[in-house]
């Protein structure tokens, strides 16, 4: 995705971070760069994938429940190259995901389980991207029960009570950095792990319709996104900010609902 604005290079780094998709291979395509360096400075990670993407076929012979298999396969491969202590499949159906209290509740389940600092996600407000294209309809609902779990649900003490029965209290995400977004603030630089992202994607390869143009298109939208806090490879992000700490992240985008406030 093209921009030109310049951004603020990322600074802060969370100690635990959740990245919740709608598929097998939107990490990889999305933050795995990002989320490769973090670990490997000392982050723990665990990826959510509301659904196995069973539809995601060109032929309408094949059988979905092989597929949903093999791309969780796919999947789990591609999570051990980035290196997350863990993967969850929701197995939401593919091609009709909502956002209803169903999924809020499973990715409230997973949130107050591994207690993440940072939630990294869609930019739910894409419908467009700004070069041009159609954002996925599960991406956006992804993204946007992600949000939504992640304010208020989570930390809401009354929202899903027999959580809290048993024994996931409730928690609060301290940032949000929404990707495939028109309005990114932040860039992380990702020189050292932009080959990592990339054996990640080949680890999909029922989904990579000619390999041979992956990488240089993966190489490319890195040294966009690069340029513009001035390093060869780059992944842009939007940053929303719910609780501030004392090393603010630079550029963020405070979000709209602060943490003073009730939520309900």
């Amino acid at each position: 995705m093209t921009h030109d604005a310049v951004l603020a290079v990322n600074t802060w780094r969370p100690a635990r971070f959740m990245v919740i998709v709608a598929h097998p291979d939107d990490a990889d395509f999305g933050p795995a760069a990002t989320a490769a360096r973090w670990i490997d400075e000392g982050s723990e990670a665990w990826l959510v994938c509301c659904t196995s993407g069973d539809a995601g076929a060109d032929d309408w012979r094949q059988d979905p429940l092989e597929l949903a298999a093999t791309r969780e396969a796919e999947q789990r491969q591609a999570a051990r190259v980035v290196g997350y202590e863990g993967i969850t499949f929701l197995h939401q159906p593919d091609g009709a995901l909502a956002n209803d209290l169903a999924l809020r509740e499973q990715l409230v389940r997973e949130l107050r389980t591994f207690r993440p600092d940072a939630v990294l996600c869609v930019d739910p407000e894409t419908i467009f991207y700004s070069d041009g294209g159609v954002n996925h309809v599960d991406h956006r609902t992804a993204g946007l029960a992600a949000v939504d779990a992640v304010y208020p649900a989570a930390r809401n003490a009354m929202a899903f009570p027999w959580l809290a029965r048993d024994g996931l209290a409730p928690h609060s995400v301290r940032r949000l950095y929404l990707f495939w977004t028109n309005r990114p603030t932040v860039a992380v630089d990702i020189g050292t792990t932009l080959d990592r992202k990339l054996e990640a994607l080949r680890a999909h390869p029922s989904q990579i319709r000619e390999p041979e143009h992956l990488e240089p298109r993966i190489r490319e939208w890195a040294r966009e996104e690069g340029e513009r806090i001035g390093v060869e490879a780059g992944e842009a992000f939007r940053v929303i900010v719910i609780d501030e700490d004392q090393e603010p992240v630079a550029g963020a985008e405070v979000a709209a609902a602060a943490a003073s406030e009730p939520a309900g």
